[in-house]
């Protein structure tokens, strides 16, 4: 049987992957200039994929365009890392319960756990930990409502990254990202969604106390 040759990412993935990985592990910090030549000199391309790899970080958040600073890594304070988990206190548990319901296969799920405990750096890491989140809301049986949580997803990967620096909680998240899985994989719906709701409020409660967070009179 012949093997199919893994396809070469394009110029522009490269770069993407290789900007992204640098500010998650803390290697490009919040506010810092991102400036198109020299990004190009240092990945050994052209200025046009640097310039539509920023767009594309741009959209997803990670990045902030202005037509006066230029180009910069997005500052994460605790208005940006409100307005982030608000969204995620709203949608995820709920798609997680679905997900559950629905007798969905997590074994997504458990691999990323496995790459979590397995990371070199804080960018892997905090990877690993995107894709268990959305491993667990994806399987939701809602396309749209698991589009809406992608919306996000960098960008709280981005306050994961920030915070750790300051305080690397990872551990305690793990045991209950943990507790959230094996919830889950007894069927327990609502006893999952309400461990996730409790592990994503009491996150941003300890790294950013002064944002709060909305709804933590529900499920907690």
């Amino acid at each position: 049987m012949t093997s199919v040759p893994t396809p070469i990412p394009s110029r522009t993935q490269f770069v993407l992957e290789g900007i992204k990985h640098r500010i998650l592990a803390g290697q490009l910090t919040p506010g810092q200039a991102l400036v198109e030549t020299e990004l190009a000199a240092q990945y050994g391309v052209s200025k046009t994929p640097v310039r539509e790899a920023l767009k594309t970080l741009a959209g997803t958040g990670l990045v902030v365009m202005s037509q006066y600073k230029g180009v910069t890594v997005r500052t994460v304070d605790a208005d940006m890392a409100r307005e982030v988990y608000d969204v995620r206190l709203l949608l995820e548990p709920e798609a997680l319960r679905r997900t559950v319901r629905r007798a969905a296969s997590l074994d997504a799920a458990l691999d990323a756990l496995h790459r979590a405990d397995a990371a070199a750096d804080t960018a892997e890491r905090s990877l690993a930990n995107r894709e268990f989140h959305r491993a667990l809301y994806a399987p939701c049986g809602n396309p749209l409502l698991g589009r809406m949580l992608d919306e996000v997803r960098d960008q709280a990967a981005l306050v994961s990254a920030v915070a750790w620096a300051a305080d690397p909680s990872w551990q305690r998240e793990a045991a209950e990202h943990r507790r959230i899985l094996r919830l889950a994989l007894e069927g327990d719906a609502e006893g999952a969604a309400t461990a996730l709701h409790a592990h994503i409020a009491s996150f941003v409660r300890r790294a950013f106390p002064e944002a709060g967070t909305r709804g933590e009179d529900g499920p907690a």
